[in-house]
C-alpha cells in the first residue's frame, strides 16, 4: 500500500465536496416568510443546513483528505442524537466519494471496477495468475470509496473478550462486502502489492511459476483426456490396456493436483477468519501463550493486505470507517480491551482504517483510571485518551436549527399526521415530474455556486494557516509539541475549524488564519487553563460585567482567577496534567497571541478539539464553591445575630 502523504499540502489538495451551504440569517428569514414559497416550506427548510449539518460536513471533508490510519474522538454526551450525526457524516462522505469518482472519470475515462458480474470472475483470475504493482498511476488516483462498519460495544458487553468482538466484526464485514470466495483465494495464492521498479506503469505482473504450473497441469489433463479418447474410440487400440493405464495415470496426477490446490481454498471458504479468531479466543491455553496476539495481528495484516489488493483491482482507494458506539456503557476492563484492539489495528502505519470513537470523555477517562490492568499506564485517563485519539471532535450543544429539525421529524412520526405527510409527498412527486419551480431552481443554482466559492476560500485559509505553522520567521512553531501524535491532532483540527468558520456569512471575510491556528494550538496545549478562562468569562458575562469587559485580554482574566483555580487543584488534578509548560502559556497568551474575551467567545463555537466536559466540570465546582460561600456567609451572619442578641439579653439582665 502506498504510504500516506507526508506533506501538509495534500490535506487540502483536492477541492472539497459541493454541498448546500446555509444562507445568511436575512436570507433564511426571507425563505421562511415569503408567501410564494409557502407550499414548499418543507423543501426550503431541508435546503438550509443546520448546525449539525455544518459540523458533519466539515468533519467528513477533513477525513477525506487525512492520511490513514486515524482515530477520531467523537466527544458528545448527547445520547440518541449521535446516531443521526453518524448517519449525516456517512452521507456526506458518500457524496464526496461520488464527486471524486466523477472527477476521476473525466480525467482518466475509467470507472471503478467493482467485483460484480463478469468482474467477479476477472478478480478470481487475477488472484490466481497476477500480482499487483503500485505504480504512479495508482498513487495519482483521487477517487475513494468508504466501507462503513458500526460496532455497538453494548452487544458484546457480557463477553470477557470484547476486543475480539471488534476484530471479528471487522473480518466479517470485509468478508461480506468483497465475498468469501475472493478472500479465500487471496488466503491461498494472493500476493501483497509491491511498488513498481523504475517507471513501469503496468499494475499487474504475471506469476510465471503459477502460470507454468497451471499450464503443465492443463497439458497433462488434456493429454490424459486425449489418450483416454484414443483408447476408447479408436478401433484396434481400445482393446489394449497399456494406453488406458497411461491415460489414467495422467488424469489422476492432474486431477489430484487440482484437488490439492483447491483444498486450502475450500478450507478457508468454510472456516472464516471470524471463526478462526473466535476459536483462538475460546482456547484458554492458546490465549495465555505469548504468540496469541501475534497470531491475531497476522490475521489483521492479511486482511489489510487484501484491502490493498482490492484498491488496485477496483482502481480506487478504499477506506474502512469503523464507528464504535456504546463503549461508555461497558465495564472498565472491557473499555481497555477495545482501546487495545484499536491500537493493534493501528499498528500498521498505512492501514486504511478510520476509527470514529463515539464516547463521553468523562466516563471513558474514569473507566481507564479504574481498570486494574491499566495501573501505572493510565493513572490519568485524559492523557491516555489523548495518546489514542489523533483527531478530537467535540460536538457542541444542539443549535436552534438542529433542534427545529428534530422537532419537525418528531411531528412527522405521529400517526395522526402520517396521512397528511404521504399526501404532501405525492404532491411533491407530481410537481417534480411536471418541472421544478423556476424560483427554487434558480435559488439552488445560486447556492451551489456560492458554496464553490466558500470551499475555495476555505482551502486558501487552510494553506495560510499551515504556512504559519512551519514558518521559521513566525513564533507559532515554537509552541508546537514534540509529540508526533499531538502534531497530527493540531494539523487535523485546523481544517475543520476553518471550514466551520467560512460557512458563516458574518465571519467568512473576517478570518485571520494565523489566529485560528494559534487558537487551535492553545486549545490543544493548555485545555485546562483555557477551559477555566472560558468558564470564568461565561460566569462573568452572566452577571453584570463592565462595558469594556469584551475587550479585556484573556490573560488578565486568568490572572484574576488563578487563585481560585489553584484552590481546586485536588479535584482537577488529572485535568491540570493535560496542560503544557505554564511559562510558555504566559508567553503565548500575554505577548504572542493576546486573545480578548470577545475573540474567545467567537472562537469557542467552532472549537472542536476542546473537551467541553472539562468546562462543565469546572462550572459545577464553581457553583459548589459559590453555594459554600453563601452558606458560610449565612452561618456567620446568624452567629453575629445570635451573639448580638445574647449581648442584649445580658445587658437587660444587668439593668
Amino acid at each position: 500500500m502506498a504510504p500516506g502523504p507526508a506533506y501538509l499540502g495534500t490535506l487540502v489538495g483536492d477541492p472539497p465536496a459541493q454541498v448546500l451551504m446555509n444562507p445568511t440569517d436575512e436570507e433564511a428569514a426571507r425563505l421562511h416568510h415569503e408567501e410564494p414559497l409557502a407550499d414548499v416550506d418543507c423543501h426550503a427548510k431541508k435546503d438550509l443546513l443546520t448546525e449539525d449539518d455544518i459540523y458533519c460536513n466539515s468533519l467528513s471533508k477533513t477525513l477525506c483528505h487525512t492520511s490513514t490510519p486515524v482515530t477520531v474522538g467523537f466527544y458528545s454526551p448527547c445520547g440518541t442524537r449521535l446516531h443521526s450525526l453518524l448517519e449525516n457524516i456517512a452521507e456526506c462522505m458518500h457524496k464526496e466519494s461520488c464527486r471524486r469518482e466523477e472527477n476521476e472519470y473525466h480525467r482518466t475515462h475509467q470507472r471503478p471496477r467493482r467485483p460484480h458480474g463478469m468482474n467477479y470472475f476477472t478478480l478470481l483470475w487475477y488472484l490466481v495468475f497476477y500480482e499487483p504493482v503500485i505504480t504512479e498511476v495508482h498513487l495519482r488516483r483521487k477517487n475513494i470509496d468508504f466501507l462503513f462498519i458500526r460496532f455497538s460495544a453494548w452487544q458484546y458487553a457480557g463477553s470477557d473478550k470484547l476486543w475480539a468482538g471488534l476484530v471479528t466484526t471487522l473480518c466479517d464485514h470485509i468478508r461480506q462486502h468483497f465475498g468469501p470466495l475472493p478472500l479465500s483465494f487471496y488466503h491461498v495464492v494472493g500476493s501483497r502489492p509491491r511498488f513498481a521498479s523504475g517507471f513501469s506503469q503496468d499494475e499487474w505482473k504475471l506469476k510465471k511459476k503459477v502460470a507454468m504450473t497451471a499450464g503443465g497441469l492443463v497439458v497433462m489433463l488434456l493429454a490424459g483426456v486425449s489418450l483416454a479418447s484414443v483408447a476408447i474410440f479408436v478401433p484396434g487400440i481400445r482393446d489394449g490396456s497399456a494406453l488406458k493405464v497411461i491415460s489414467a495415470v495422467f488424469g489422476t496426477i492432474s486431477g489430484s493436483s487440482i484437488i490439492v490446490a483447491l483444498a486450502p481454498v475450500i478450507k478457508h471458504l468454510i472456516i472464516s477468519q471470524k471463526k478462526k479468531i473466535e476459536s483462538m479466543t475460546n482456547n484458554q491455553k492458546f490465549t495465555s501463550h505469548l504468540g496469541f496476539m501475534s497470531a491475531v495481528k497476522r490475521e489483521i495484516e492479511l486482511l489489510t493486505s487484501f484491502v490493498y489488493y482490492m484498491e488496485i483491482f477496483e482502481r480506487q482507494r478504499l477506506r474502512i470507517v469503523f464507528e464504535i458506539t456504546s463503549l461508555d456503557m461497558c465495564y472498565p476492563e472491557r473499555v481497555v480491551g477495545v482501546l487495545n484492539a484499536i491500537n493493534t489495528l493501528l499498528s500498521d502505519t498505512n492501514a486504511p482504517f478510520i476509527f470514529i470513537l463515539v464516547v463521553d470523555p468523562c466516563i471513558i477517562t474514569s473507566c481507564l483510571e479504574q481498570a486494574g490492568s491499566m495501573k501505572g499506564m493510565a493513572d490519568n485517563g485524559y492523557l491516555y485518551l489523548n495518546r489514542t485519539v489523533s483527531l478530537p471532535f467535540s460536538i457542541p450543544e444542539i443549535g436552534i436549527r438542529s433542534k427545529m429539525r428534530f422537532l419537525h421529524e418528531t411531528f412527522q412520526n405521529r400517526e395522526d399526521l402520517m396521512y397528511r405527510i404521504i399526501t404532501r409527498n405525492v404532491e411533491q412527486g407530481v410537481r417534480k415530474v411536471k418541472g421544478m419551480d423556476p424560483v427554487l431552481a434558480e435559488m439552488e443554482v445560486s447556492v451551489e455556486m456560492d458554496q464553490q466559492q466558500i470551499d475555495a476560500q476555505a482551502v486558501q485559509y487552510i494553506h495560510e494557516a499551515f504556512h504559519s505553522l512551519h514558518n521559521e520567521h513566525d513564533c507559532l512553531y515554537r509552541y508546537i509539541p514534540e509529540s508526533i501524535i499531538q502534531m497530527k491532532r493540531i494539523v487535523n483540527t485546523i481544517p475543520i475549524t476553518l471550514r466551520l468558520m467560512t460557512q458563516q456569512h458574518i465571519l467568512r471575510h473576517d478570518i485571520c488564519p494565523r489566529s485560528v491556528a494559534g487558537w487551535v494550538v492553545l486549545a490543544n496545549q493548555w485545555p485546562c487553563r483555557l477551559s477555566w478562562i472560558l468558564q470564568c468569562t461565561e460566569d462573568r458575562q452572566q452577571c453584570r460585567s463592565p462595558k469594556d469587559f469584551d475587550q479585556q485580554p484573556l490573560w488578565e482574566v486568568f490572572v484574576g482567577n488563578c487563585r481560585e483555580l489553584y484552590s481546586m487543584h485536588g479535584e482537577l488534578q488529572n485535568i491540570m496534567a493535560l496542560d503544557g509548560d505554564p511559562e510558555l502559556f504566559e508567553l503565548f497568551l500575554a505577548h504572542d497571541f493576546p486573545f480578548t474575551v470577545q475573540e474567545g467567545a467567537k472562537y469557542l463555537k467552532y472549537t472542536v478539539n476542546l473537551d467541553h466536559s472539562i468546562r462543565h466540570r469546572m462550572g459545577q465546582l464553581r457553583a459548589l464553591t459559590t453555594l459554600e460561600k453563601i452558606y458560610k456567609k449565612e452561618e456567620d451572619d446568624k452567629k453575629k445575630e445570635d451573639k448580638k442578641k445574647k449581648k442584649e439579653d445580658n445587658s437587660d439582665k444587668q439593668d
